[in-house]
């Protein structure tokens, strides 16, 4: 029985963001009669712009996106010149979706400080994810100008050039990325996509090794290792990789359905039904009744195998 796995589209662009403040620590004194709640923004009201960019950072490590938003803002206010205050603030418009506002905040880090090359790259990936590509290149060049070793901006500029079927130029910039972010697992990953495009499965293959070394929860990089593994018939090792697929991430269907159609070819029914039933309620929950009904259809052929799932 042929049935294809599960293409994975292009995830949505992912930008490498690093909260970065311009600020010295505080001292222990200043820290230890701040509240450790982080009073609301209107208990601020003599403070200045970079107390504001100080508070906002310590909001945002609690996860209060939006207490750290508007004491962003408010240091912008007070001080418009002030680019780690606008930068922050992209990042965290950016963290809650508003990309437009988020390059707005970009661009005036960016006007604030020329030098500044994070903003650019920053700038350039939020104008990629809205699909300003022109601009978004401009930008980006301009960061890589400013500082070649930025690593993200290497890595914004690979996602653009595989929006744009580049490929090759795309593996040259995820190349270069993963030379100068050693640790970031997202330009292997990247490259492995592009790879794929070009039909070379074994460098792909090797690529997505690479990602998951650098972090082994990388559910998508898992996820498509075990499919090359599953079209090049190496069953076993599939189903290795759909199973740390799914352990990196439980509601990753896919890798469950993946595991379905490897536990098939090696005729283990009860094993196949298992993943496949479960596979079917995760789509069923997440509305994607398309592939919740394609592992339906497998569940029932599975009898025409002599099987009857429970």
């Amino acid at each position: 029985m042929r049935v294809p796995l599960y293409k994975y589209r292009l995830p949505a662009l992912v930008i490498i963001l690093v909260v970065q403040s311009f600020l010295s620590p505080s001292s222990p004194a200043t820290a230890s009669s701040r509240d450790s709640r982080l009073p609301l923004l209107a208990q601020y009201v003599d403070s200045s712009a970079q107390d504001y960019l100080s508070q906002g950072l310590q909001a945002i490590q609690v996860a209060r996106v939006q207490d750290a938003i508007a004491l962003f803002r408010k240091a912008t206010e007070l001080d418009p010149k002030l680019a780690a205050a606008h930068y922050n603030l992209g990042l965290a418009l950016r963290q809650i979706g508003q990309l437009q506002p988020a390059a707005d905040a970009f661009y005036k880090a960016t006007q604030a400080d020329p030098q500044f090359a994070l903003a650019y790259a920053n700038l350039g990936g939020s104008l990629l994810e809205g699909s300003n590509w022109q601009q978004a290149n401009d930008y980006l060049q301009r960061a890589i100008e400013l500082d070649p070793k930025l690593g993200v901006a290497h890595y914004n500029l690979g996602l653009l050039r595989q929006q744009q079927r580049d490929w090759d130029r795309a593996i040259a910039s995820f190349k270069k990325a993963m030379d100068l972010s050693k640790n970031a697992p997202e330009p292997a990953y990247h490259m492995g996509i592009c790879y794929l495009q070009q039909g070379k499965a074994d460098k792909a293959k090797d690529a997505f090794r690479k990602a998951v070394k650098i972090n082994p929860k990388y559910s998508e990089a898992h996820y498509n290792l075990g499919t090359l593994l599953f079209s090049q018939g190496k069953l076993k090792d599939a189903l290795e990789a759909f199973r740390k697929s799914a352990e990196a991430n439980t509601n990753n269907a896919n890798a469950y359905y993946g595991a379905g159609l490897a536990f098939i070819q090696l005729r283990q029914y009860p094993e196949a039904a298992q993943v496949l039933q479960y596979a079917r309620d995760l789509y069923n929950g997440q509305r994607n009744f398309q592939w919740a009904n394609n592992a339906a259809q497998l569940l029932q052929q599975m009898q025409n195998f002599n099987y009857q799932p429970r």
